[in-house]
């Protein structure tokens, strides 16, 4: 926010190139307001004001910017200066770079490296997508088994320097295999010539590299931890994930699951950096999909045209029953997508929650029913446009309009617990998608109601 408000500020600077005053006045502002400041230039000038950065700031800064701007500024930076930045990394941040950077220009990048930096970039990068190895970071601080705790805190003046966190520390064995965890806290209250392998303050909880993010995103949720150890499958410690990565990661998780929701694939970078033509792909295929769908709603609609041209005025009643449908089983549908990503329910509770929704869509469609009874009941040209069964055409809607939301609600409820059945993601079980099939349901209850009551009368 500071970054905005003296924006007129520094433009007034940079349009006179007066590039001290803007070095001064960086030098007392958080890196995460000079990325503000930053973020709204154009890509020749963002370039020239990030070096004016201090080497250590700049890094910091950086990794406030969206992708798009650090690509931008990546290629314009020296060979020099974008060794410099990369040194100063996080090593976590370093790799989602170079994810997003085009392959021309990650290449460039990788040669600004140096061997070690660019071992531990390839290995960061060899890990699946979205798994644990891909959030960790190497920058933590390990302790021998075999210290005291006296010589451990030593130790950790000694080697700290540096490391994304030390409010936990890590006990090893000679092969770098995970033995236990222990807080700062903790090991400078304790005995200075107690084992740190004696020092048990929490239970022991690990992460495997191959971990899918939202496993690692539930872990941290479940042990309400600020910082988590990543082991490869021999339990040897590669890294660790911090909360400020979970919060990134579990960002992603939302979004992608948001835009599932919502009828299409999960873009895979933000909204305004994604290609016209990768934003049509991502939405065509589950349009087609819903479109076909559609189709079937015409065909059922087809097999009553008989009672639709005996009484032309049923076939305005169609779009109020199956959005009736097609809403309430949308409700229901987000409702559980929510709940089964927050633990609130588990497939055992799948029964429990059809009772309730069975419940609740009997009550909502009663409600909604009778409010489409009385409309018509009490519509003025009724008689007109219902000829003299009016009382009759509104009760098979009121109870067209009970069984489509009956319907929905269960069936939008279930869809979610199906696919997580089948090892599927529930977010895929989407509001559009529930309401189409809802829509080819909701005609053929509504004509078979209709049929039922209004043969022989309006029929």
């Amino acid at each position: 926010m500071l970054g905005n408000l003296l924006k007129p500020e520094f433009d007034e600077l940079i349009a006179s190139k007066n590039w001290s005053a803007l070095r001064d006045a960086f030098s007392e502002m958080d890196p995460a307001d000079i990325a503000e400041v930053i973020e709204d230039l154009p890509a020749d000038e963002s370039g020239i004001i990030f070096r004016l950065l201090p080497r250590d700031a700049a890094a910091l800064v950086f990794e406030y910017l969206p992708h798009s701007q650090q690509t931008e500024i990546v290629e314009t930076l020296g060979r020099e200066q974008l060794k410099n930045l990369l040194d100063e990394m996080a090593p976590d941040d370093r790799t989602r770079l170079l994810e997003e950077l085009p392959a021309e220009v990650t290449k460039r990048v990788l040669t600004s490296l140096s061997p070690e930096q660019i071992k531990l970039a390839r290995t960061l990068l060899g890990y699946p997508e979205k798994s644990a190895g891909r959030y960790m970071t190497p920058e933590y601080l390990t302790l021998p088994g075999n210290l005291t705790a006296g010589a451990a805190l030593d130790y950790v003046r000694t080697h700290g320097q540096g490391r994304e966190t030390i409010h936990v520390l890590y006990i090893v064995d000679e092969k770098g295999r995970l033995l236990d965890d222990v807080r700062l806290s903790s090991l400078v209250m304790a005995d200075p010539n107690t084992l740190v392998t004696d020092i048990h303050d929490r239970q022991l909880v690990s992460i495997p590299a191959t971990a899918e993010r939202e496993e690692f995103i539930s872990m941290f949720e479940k042990y309400d931890r600020v910082a988590l150890p990543v082991t490869d499958s021999r339990g040897v410690l590669v890294g660790i994930i911090t909360v400020d990565d979970v919060l990134d990661a579990a960002e992603e998780e939302a979004t992608e699951d948001i835009q599932r929701i919502g009828g299409m694939e999960a873009l895979e970078a933000p909204y305004m950096d994604i290609g016209i033509v990768d934003m049509l792909r991502k939405r065509v295929g589950w349009l087609t999909v819903l479109f076909v769908g559609q189709m079937f709603t015409a065909t059922a609609m087809a097999h009553y045209q008989d009672a639709v041209a005996q009484a032309v005025f049923l076939s305005t009643f169609v779009p109020l029953i199956i959005s009736s449908g097609g809403n309430s089983g949308s409700q229901a549908t987000s409702l559980i997508i929510r709940a089964l990503a927050v633990r609130d329910v588990s497939l055992q509770d799948w029964w429990k929650v059809a009772l309730r929704e069975i419940i609740s869509g009997l009550a909502l469609g009663v409600f909604l029913g009778l409010l489409g009874f009385l409309r018509i009941l009490m519509w003025p040209d009724r008689e007109i446009l219902y000829g003299p069964y009016f009382a009759w055409v509104g009760a098979a809607v009121g109870l067209s309009v009970v069984g489509v939301v009956t319907f929905g609600t269960l069936c939008g409820s279930m869809l979610p617990f199906l696919l997580r059945r089948l090892g599927l993601d529930p977010a895929t079980a989407s509001a559009p998608f529930v309401a189409t099939l809802v829509d080819v349901t909701g005609v053929v209850i509504y004509f078979t109601v209709i049929t039922l009551i209004l043969t022989g009368r309006a029929l």
